[in-house]
């Protein structure tokens, strides 16, 4: 049974020393659902955001998410153009813990609501970029995970041959990605700072600016088209190019093929779909991650007879990723 915002409110009270609580609503339930959560407003006009992972995984997040805060340092916050919550306190319940957290202001944003021309495309490629230009010596010092280029190809290698091995992965999309894989110059890159796992709700926005950036559990030094691939999801009319061109003018960077790595990754995450669907052995999962393969080989088919590679790869707005992705959020 699900707790009430009156017994959060409470934990919250035994979590920070000398918050008094004047309200409490339910709040959410995190992105996949397994978290219990209450937005409090203390007496003296401050908000904050109670959370009780109830799963497994969410209990490993939330511990992700508290080393990257305490990672993100007063100095390095200070080279952000949005806010980054802060710990607060927390407290035992129930065999794991209920975190506080000071609560960051703005308004979610949906995918389907990003438009060029209110400026929140430019400004999500521009806090993008604001992360990756942080110095990576404070991901190394934390103990925070650093990936070299090398790492990260073999990583993509890994999913292409686990799916592969599925025998369900049309032949002509398994030649893209490892003629992809074997570009030396599409995995020519310096890693960077990056978030990890960024998707349209983990901004928050307000006046067609970013205000705030929530869920920093896999910050680390990696592939900065990490944190891009999911704008070729966007269905507005020239979002991702927006955001890519803001986020290359902020940059100022060398890389031209982080649009390239994007789109390759993009297309992975259907075939950890269809992983994920062989794991559960849910023939729902992996029949809709069949249709979807089957369907990126109709969007991509006057690509087929060439290289997936650093000059000859088309950037494309692939809306089966970001169905795939809504649909892997609520699994």
């Amino acid at each position: 049974m699900a707790r009430s915002h009156l017994t959060l409110a409470a934990l919250a009270t035994a979590a920070v020393a000398g918050l008094d609580v004047a309200s409490a609503t339910n709040f959410g339930s995190g992105a996949h659902g397994d978290f219990e959560a209450a937005l409090l407003t203390g007496r003296d006009g401050r908000h904050w955001i109670i959370r009780v992972p109830t799963s497994e995984r969410a209990e490993a997040e939330q511990s992700a998410d508290l080393v990257a805060l305490r990672a993100l340092s007063t100095g390095v916050r200070a080279r952000l153009p949005f806010s980054v919550t802060n710990f607060a306190g927390q407290t035992p319940i129930g065999g794991t813990r209920a975190v506080v957290y000071e609560f960051v202001y703005g308004s979610k944003v949906p995918l389907d609501s990003i438009e060029t021309d209110d400026g929140l495309a430019d400004s999500i490629g521009r806090a993008i970029a604001a992360v990756h230009a942080l110095p990576t010596s404070f991901i190394a010092d934390a103990g925070l995970p650093v990936y070299t280029p090398v790492e990260i190809l073999r990583s993509s290698v890994v999913i292409m041959d686990r799916a592969a091995a599925t025998h369900l992965v049309p032949a002509a999309l398994l030649g893209r990605w490892e003629r992809a894989t074997e570009d030396s110059a599409l995995w020519q890159f310096a890693p960077t700072v990056i978030n990890g796992s960024l998707s349209a709700e983990s901004f928050l926005s307000s006046d067609g600016g970013v205000t705030g950036l929530l869920d920093w559990h896999t910050l680390s030094v990696g592939d900065p088209a990490r944190d891009l691939y999911w704008l070729l999801g966007a269905h507005g009319e020239n979002v991702a190019e927006a955001a890519f061109d803001a986020y290359a003018l902020a940059r100022g960077s060398s890389d031209r093929q982080v649009k390239q790595r994007a789109m390759l990754y993009a297309e992975l995450e259907i075939a950890k779909w269809l992983l994920h669907g062989t794991q559960q052995r849910s023939t729902e999962i992996v029949d809709d991650a069949v249709a979807m393969l089957h369907g990126l080989v109709d969007t991509v088919q006057n690509d087929l007879e060439q290289s997936l590679t650093h000059n000859t790869m088309p950037v494309m707005a692939v809306h089966e990723v970001e169905a795939m992705l809504d649909r892997n959020q609520r699994a």
